[in-house]
């Protein structure tokens, strides 16, 4: 399904929900066990998998993080990140290769939720990046699975432990100020689980818009050409590589809570599980044409769905497209002679039908 309007219906419908316990058969019956590499999606006890009002009241609590000022706040040590990471990179010796998604994608979007939440202990987040993107890798074993599962809550369990023995000015002890409080607004469950989600998706999607806008830029050297003539902005390349290279393809999972006829006489039955299809969406020739798949800064439309849509639009979207908005000219500035060093169809793509984008990216900074 690669329609975009009818995604967009689906996501705000009422009749559709994210709570697997009260809308999803198999799961109310017991017949997803944990060794499923989709565990730990449906499981998590927060607004990801919130309905109606227990999604409003955690989604408020979670908002305190991403107010625009908090936000804005953030860009100088996002420049300052940034230029670390170049200053290391400017040592490489001319022609030798570099993983740009390693050495550059990867450092800044977890460095910057890490210190959003408190994360400070290099072994945790190392220990948490391990754990996220065992979850995103959805052709994980059953032992992988599982295994990820105890470790990930033993480290979020942790950081709550040390947070509340020692709070500091961060968002981990503010959540914990809002279970601790007498009216229970957050339980224990839901506090480590907003971490996993704030911490996951704070920065797996970050490391894929940065990693597929720099592969795109570097494929397509006409479209970056224009940007360096200034005749597209570093907006445009931002929204665009959202719309033709979604960072996450597909997200599970919503359920129907009745019967939902579609066009053309489908028909969604109660307590069928959905999967949003993002990366179709952004590329819906109804909307693109036949060259939806084709990046195209100049495009006058680039309207996509890869921050979500409705109650569940992604709290940290201005966060990320800040990340991408002082990371991405940084980086071409630095090295404006960047080439890459692999072809396209010799790049791997990251084990998962979630996560959008590349193993590796290899570059050459310089000749």
């Amino acid at each position: 399904m690669t329609s975009q309007p009818l995604l967009k219906r689906l996501l705000t419908d009422p009749r559709v929900s994210k709570d697997p316990n009260r809308h999803w058969p198999a799961w109310i019956n017991g017949e997803i066990s944990p060794e499923w590499p989709l565990y730990t999606w449906v499981a998590v006890t927060n607004m990801f998998t919130a309905y109606g009002s227990d999604h409003k009241r955690l989604r408020t609590l979670v908002a305190k993080a991403f107010t625009a000022r908090r936000t804005a706040a953030l860009r100088p040590r996002i420049e300052r990140m940034a230029a670390d990471l170049l200053d290391r990179l400017d040592a490489t010796p001319p022609g030798a290769v570099v993983d740009l998604r390693e050495e550059y994608a990867y450092p800044i979007p977890i460095q910057v939720i890490c210190e959003l939440f408190g994360v400070e202990d290099e072994s945790m987040r190392e220990g948490l990046r391990r754990c996220v993107d065992s979850i995103f890798h959805t052709s994980a074993d059953p032992e992988e699975v599982t295994a990820t599962y105890s470790e990930l809550y033993g480290l979020l369990r942790g950081l709550v432990a040390l947070k509340r023995e020692t709070p500091g000015d961060d968002m981990t002890s503010v959540l914990i100020s809002a279970r601790d409080e007498e009216d229970g607004r957050l339980g224990e469950q839901e506090l480590v689980d907003t971490l996993l989600l704030m911490i996951g998706a704070g920065h797996e999607t970050t490391v894929n818009l940065l990693d597929n806008a720099i592969h795109a830029l570097l494929t397509h050297p006409e479209q970056l050409a224009l940007v360096r003539d200034g005749k597209a902005g570093w907006d445009d390349v931002i929204e665009e590589t959202l719309r033709v290279q979604a960072p996450v393809a597909n997200l599970p999972l919503r359920y129907a809570v009745e019967d939902i006829e579609l066009d053309g006489g489908v028909v969604l039955r109660k307590g069928d599980a959905i999967v949003a299809a993002y990366a179709a969406a952004g590329r819906d020739p109804g909307l693109y044409g036949d060259d939806g798949g084709r990046f195209d800064v100049m495009r006058a439309t680039k309207e996509h769905l890869s921050f979500g849509h409705g109650v569940h639009f992604c709290l940290g979207a201005p966060l990320a497209r800040l990340e991408a908005a002082v990371a991405l000219p940084a980086l071409f500035a630095r090295f404006p002679e960047m080439s890459p060093a692999a072809a396209p169809d010799k790049l791997s793509p990251v084990e998962s039908f979630i996560s959008n984008g590349h193993r590796a990216l290899p570059v050459r900074l310089r000749p």
